[in-house]
Order: C-alpha cells, then structure tokens, then sequence
C-alpha cells in the first residue's frame, strides 16, 4: 500500500517532466496550433477529472450521501472556495508582479513568468487534491479506492505533459537555453508531491472534511482550465476536438480504473 501511494503520488510529476522535456526536440518558434492542441487535451482532462474524480466521489462520500437530496452542499461549497481562493490569489499576484522582483523576472523571460507562476500556483491544490484522494484510500482501502486514485493520479499525469510543454516551449523561443527552459517547467510540477505528501500528513484532519476539500480541488481546476487554457483552445475547431479528446481519455481512465 505504502508503494502505491508514494508511485501515486509521483505519477503526476513525471507528466511535467515529460512535457517539459519537449523543450529538446523544439525547432524554431512554438507553432500556435500545437500549443491549441495540448492545450485542448489538458483542459478536458482536468475538467473530466474534476467532475469523475473529486465532484461525484465527493457527494458519494458517507458524510454527504447522509444529507440526502442536500448531498451537493460540501462538494460545491468546496468548489467555489477552491474558486475565489485562486481568484484572490491570483489578484494578490498581479499587485506583487508591479514590484522590482518580478518586472525583472518579465525582463529576463517574458509574459511566459505568469504562466509559470500561474501554472505552479494551480498545481498545489492538483497536489492536494491527489493527496486527498489516497487518504480515502487509507481510511477505507480497497481495489475500486485504489483504481480511483490511479485514475486521478494519470489524469493529471496526461494534463501535466501539455502544462510541462507550454511552460518550457515558450522560455525556449524567448531565447533561455533549453536546459534552463526544462528545469522551469519540472520545477512547476514539483509542488504537486510536495502538495500530496503534505496533505498525507494530516489526514487524521482532512477525513472529516474530505468531500470539502474534494470540491475545493475541483474548483481549483476549473478555474485553472478557463483562466489559464481555455485562452489558447477557444475560436478553434481543433481546440475544440483536442479538448473531447482529453475529456474522452479521462472519462475511459475513470470507468476502467474506478
């Protein structure tokens, strides 16, 4: 169990450090229609993820199914914390990138700094939202708890490959050597173990909330999908496409892993 855990929890790094390791094989500038289509496939993975892997296994939960028709309260009251905790944040980000410290980090790469420091922001609740899956799995652990947080753990894992991509790529064609450009975008992903582990450890406090914080990572991700994705896949057809394929892989990973 305990090799489990910690292979699930990694599983979603290794997604960054592939995507970012595209970074080698890139030639010239970042073609707009790839960046369309990565993009695409991560916003419908996380939003599959978000309703087939944290919405309804949180109002499934024994503490909301005892709520009866009101099963929803937790899960969406988790949903829009997770929301306007980001909003805030990310309100609080812009007022501290008008600061020396980050107009420097602008010069030094460019508008790529705020989707770096976007992208690793949203990857701590992801962190924690695959903790929070594998402490239900310790408090009641079987093979259906199990193939669900595997199925959470690769559909981040496959998210995070187009997130490693966007966020080395393009520090690679704003001219930062492509070894420089790799390490920012793992660097983005490690919060996301970090997050889990961090969560593991007090699970002995998250149980009883747990379809709260289940919402609140989904709300997270939603948020992360249209502030941060849904800019490069809206206005295309094959944004469109990309995205119900990524929605597709997700919902198939639930069903045969969950």
């Amino acid at each position: 169990m305990i090799f489990e855990i910690i292979l699930g929890c990694m599983i979603p790094l290794f997604g960054t450090v592939l995507g970012a390791a595209c970074v080698f094989f890139m030639r010239g500038e970042l073609d707009k229609g790839f960046r369309s289509a990565i993009s695409g496939i991560a916003a419908g993975v996380m939003i599959a993820a978000s309703v087939w892997s944290l919405l309804i296994p949180a109002m499934e939960y024994e503490s909301s199914a005892a709520l009866g028709k009101f099963a929803f309260l937790p899960a969406i009251l988790g949903v829009w914390c997770g929301i306007l905790f980001l909003v805030i944040t990310s309100a609080l980000l812009s007022k501290v990138n008008e600061g020396e410290l980050l107009n420097k980090a602008k010069r030094s790469f460019g508008e790529s700094s705020m989707l770096f420091t976007s992208v690793t922001l949203h990857n701590l609740p992801e962190g924690m939202a695959v903790g929070v899956v594998y402490a239900a799995l310790i408090a009641a652990p079987s093979g259906e708890a199990l193939g669900g947080a595997l199925a959470l753990s690769l559909g981040i894992a496959i998210q995070n490959f187009p997130e490693g991509a966007i966020i080395s790529m393009p520090l690679r064609a704003e001219g930062m050597k492509k070894s420089k450009a790799f390490w920012y975008g793992v660097v983005s992903g490690i919060v996301e173990p970090v997050g889990a582990a961090l969560t593991l450890l007090a699970v002995s406090v998250i149980l009883p909330i747990l379809p709260f914080l289940l919402g609140f990572a989904a709300g997270a991700m939603i948020y992360a999908v249209v502030k941060e994705l849904m800019p490069f896949v809206s206005g295309s057809d094959s944004g469109a496409v990309f995205f119900a394929l990524g929605f597709s892989i997700m919902m198939i990973l639930d069903v045969i892993f969950g």
